[in-house]
Protein backbone atom coordinates (compact mmCIF):
# COMPACT_ATOMS: atom_id res chain seq x y z
CA UNK A 1 0.00 0.00 0.00
CA UNK A 2 1.01 3.55 -0.55
CA UNK A 3 0.33 6.65 1.42
CA UNK A 4 -1.12 9.72 -0.19
CA UNK A 5 2.16 11.65 -0.21
CA UNK A 6 3.89 8.98 -2.33
CA UNK A 7 3.38 9.43 -6.04
CA UNK A 8 2.15 6.78 -8.47
CA UNK A 9 5.07 5.05 -10.15
CA UNK A 10 4.68 4.46 -13.92
CA UNK A 11 6.70 1.22 -13.77
CA UNK A 12 4.47 -0.12 -10.99
CA UNK A 13 1.44 0.75 -13.09
CA UNK A 14 2.87 -1.02 -16.16
CA UNK A 15 3.33 -4.12 -13.99
CA UNK A 16 -0.26 -3.76 -12.79
CA UNK A 17 -1.42 -3.68 -16.42
CA UNK A 18 0.46 -6.90 -17.25
CA UNK A 19 -0.81 -8.68 -14.14
CA UNK A 20 -4.37 -7.47 -14.75
CA UNK A 21 -4.40 -8.50 -18.41
CA UNK A 22 -3.26 -12.03 -17.40
CA UNK A 23 -5.88 -12.25 -14.63
CA UNK A 24 -8.62 -11.01 -16.98
CA UNK A 25 -7.63 -13.57 -19.64
CA UNK A 26 -7.93 -16.32 -17.02
CA UNK A 27 -11.27 -14.97 -15.80
CA UNK A 28 -12.68 -14.71 -19.34
CA UNK A 29 -11.74 -18.32 -20.19
CA UNK A 30 -14.05 -19.64 -17.47
CA UNK A 31 -16.53 -16.79 -17.25
CA UNK A 32 -19.44 -18.17 -19.30
CA UNK A 33 -19.26 -21.62 -17.70
CA UNK A 34 -19.13 -20.08 -14.22
CA UNK A 35 -21.72 -17.31 -14.58
CA UNK A 36 -23.97 -18.61 -17.37
CA UNK A 37 -23.67 -15.69 -19.76
CA UNK A 38 -21.17 -14.27 -22.23
CA UNK A 39 -18.91 -11.65 -20.63
CA UNK A 40 -18.92 -8.04 -21.72
CA UNK A 41 -15.80 -5.99 -22.35
CA UNK A 42 -13.04 -6.42 -19.79
CA UNK A 43 -9.84 -4.76 -20.94
CA UNK A 44 -6.96 -2.49 -20.01
CA UNK A 45 -6.16 -0.17 -22.93
CA UNK A 46 -2.61 1.13 -22.90
CA UNK A 47 -1.90 4.76 -23.70
CA UNK A 48 -1.24 5.82 -27.28
CA UNK A 49 0.07 9.00 -28.86
CA UNK A 50 -3.54 10.11 -29.35
CA UNK A 51 -4.39 9.50 -25.68
CA UNK A 52 -1.21 11.38 -24.67
CA UNK A 53 -2.51 14.36 -26.64
CA UNK A 54 -5.84 14.08 -24.80
CA UNK A 55 -3.93 14.00 -21.49
CA UNK A 56 -2.01 17.14 -22.49
CA UNK A 57 -5.32 18.85 -23.32
CA UNK A 58 -6.75 17.80 -19.94
CA UNK A 59 -3.70 19.20 -18.13
CA UNK A 60 -4.13 22.50 -20.01
CA UNK A 61 -7.83 22.59 -19.03
CA UNK A 62 -7.37 22.05 -15.31
CA UNK A 63 -4.57 21.44 -12.86
CA UNK A 64 -5.04 17.69 -12.40
CA UNK A 65 -3.26 15.68 -9.70
CA UNK A 66 0.12 14.44 -10.93
CA UNK A 67 -0.86 10.79 -10.31
CA UNK A 68 -3.65 11.18 -12.85
CA UNK A 69 -1.15 12.47 -15.41
CA UNK A 70 1.12 9.50 -14.68
CA UNK A 71 -1.81 7.11 -15.01
CA UNK A 72 -2.85 8.55 -18.37
CA UNK A 73 0.70 8.29 -19.73
CA UNK A 74 0.48 4.52 -19.11
CA UNK A 75 -3.23 3.70 -19.42
CA UNK A 76 -5.77 5.17 -21.81
CA UNK A 77 -8.74 3.52 -20.12
CA UNK A 78 -9.88 0.46 -18.18
CA UNK A 79 -13.17 -1.31 -18.79
CA UNK A 80 -14.11 -4.04 -16.32
CA UNK A 81 -17.75 -4.69 -17.21
CA UNK A 82 -17.92 -8.01 -15.38
CA UNK A 83 -15.89 -7.31 -12.26
CA UNK A 84 -18.39 -6.83 -9.43
CA UNK A 85 -20.89 -4.23 -10.71
CA UNK A 86 -18.33 -2.99 -13.23
CA UNK A 87 -15.49 -0.47 -13.06
CA UNK A 88 -14.61 2.03 -15.73
CA UNK A 89 -11.52 4.26 -15.74
CA UNK A 90 -12.43 6.92 -18.26
CA UNK A 91 -10.12 8.12 -21.03
CA UNK A 92 -8.64 11.59 -20.55
CA UNK A 93 -10.81 12.98 -23.35
CA UNK A 94 -13.99 11.98 -21.48
CA UNK A 95 -12.61 13.34 -18.20
CA UNK A 96 -12.03 16.66 -19.98
CA UNK A 97 -15.57 16.65 -21.41
CA UNK A 98 -17.02 15.94 -17.97
CA UNK A 99 -14.83 18.63 -16.40
CA UNK A 100 -16.08 21.19 -18.92
CA UNK A 101 -19.66 20.20 -18.15
CA UNK A 102 -19.56 19.69 -14.37
CA UNK A 103 -16.27 21.14 -13.12
CA UNK A 104 -14.34 19.70 -10.22
CA UNK A 105 -16.23 17.82 -7.52
CA UNK A 106 -16.32 19.30 -4.06
CA UNK A 107 -15.31 17.00 -1.23
CA UNK A 108 -15.95 17.99 2.39
CA UNK A 109 -12.71 18.79 4.19
CA UNK A 110 -10.61 18.02 1.12
CA UNK A 111 -9.23 19.68 -1.97
CA UNK A 112 -11.58 19.47 -4.95
CA UNK A 113 -11.30 16.37 -7.08
CA UNK A 114 -11.31 15.37 -10.73
CA UNK A 115 -13.68 12.54 -11.65
CA UNK A 116 -11.72 9.89 -13.55
CA UNK A 117 -13.77 6.70 -13.17
CA UNK A 118 -17.15 5.22 -12.34
CA UNK A 119 -18.76 1.93 -11.50
CA UNK A 120 -21.71 0.06 -12.96
CA UNK A 121 -24.00 1.60 -10.34
CA UNK A 122 -23.29 5.13 -11.54
CA UNK A 123 -21.03 6.03 -8.61
CA UNK A 124 -18.12 8.28 -9.49
CA UNK A 125 -14.48 8.11 -8.43
CA UNK A 126 -12.54 11.34 -8.06
CA UNK A 127 -8.87 11.95 -7.39
CA UNK A 128 -8.24 14.92 -5.12
CA UNK A 129 -5.12 17.05 -5.06
CA UNK A 130 -4.09 15.21 -1.89
CA UNK A 131 -3.74 12.01 -3.93
CA UNK A 132 -6.69 10.33 -2.23
CA UNK A 133 -9.48 8.66 -4.22
CA UNK A 134 -13.08 9.44 -3.32
CA UNK A 135 -16.30 7.63 -4.32
CA UNK A 136 -19.63 9.38 -4.62
CA UNK A 137 -22.24 8.10 -2.17
CA UNK A 138 -24.87 8.29 -4.92
CA UNK A 139 -24.82 8.44 -8.71
CA UNK A 140 -24.28 12.20 -8.60
CA UNK A 141 -21.57 14.78 -9.21
CA UNK A 142 -22.97 16.97 -6.45
CA UNK A 143 -23.61 14.66 -3.49
CA UNK A 144 -21.26 13.51 -0.77
CA UNK A 145 -18.00 11.73 -1.61
CA UNK A 146 -16.55 9.13 0.76
CA UNK A 147 -12.93 8.01 0.95
CA UNK A 148 -12.37 5.00 -1.33
CA UNK A 149 -8.57 4.65 -1.30
CA UNK A 150 -5.59 6.46 0.23
CA UNK A 151 -3.95 6.69 -3.21
CA UNK A 152 -4.42 5.85 -6.85
CA UNK A 153 -2.12 2.85 -6.40
CA UNK A 154 -4.35 1.57 -3.60
CA UNK A 155 -7.38 2.07 -5.90
CA UNK A 156 -5.75 -0.10 -8.59
CA UNK A 157 -4.71 -2.69 -5.99
CA UNK A 158 -8.38 -2.87 -4.98
CA UNK A 159 -9.39 -3.51 -8.58
CA UNK A 160 -6.86 -6.37 -8.67
CA UNK A 161 -8.41 -7.89 -5.55
CA UNK A 162 -11.87 -7.63 -7.14
CA UNK A 163 -10.65 -9.46 -10.26
CA UNK A 164 -8.84 -12.12 -8.22
CA UNK A 165 -11.95 -12.64 -6.11
CA UNK A 166 -13.84 -13.73 -9.21
CA UNK A 167 -11.22 -16.25 -10.40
Amino acid sequence: MTVADERLDAEWLRGWCEHTEAALAKLMRSFQARYGFVPGTNVVVLATEQSHQATDALVELTPIPSDLTTMYWVIEQVTLSDVENGYFVHPASLVADHFREYGAVQIDGEESGVVFAGDGGGHLFALAGSGRVWRSSTASWFDQFDLAAASLQEFFEGLSRQISGQL
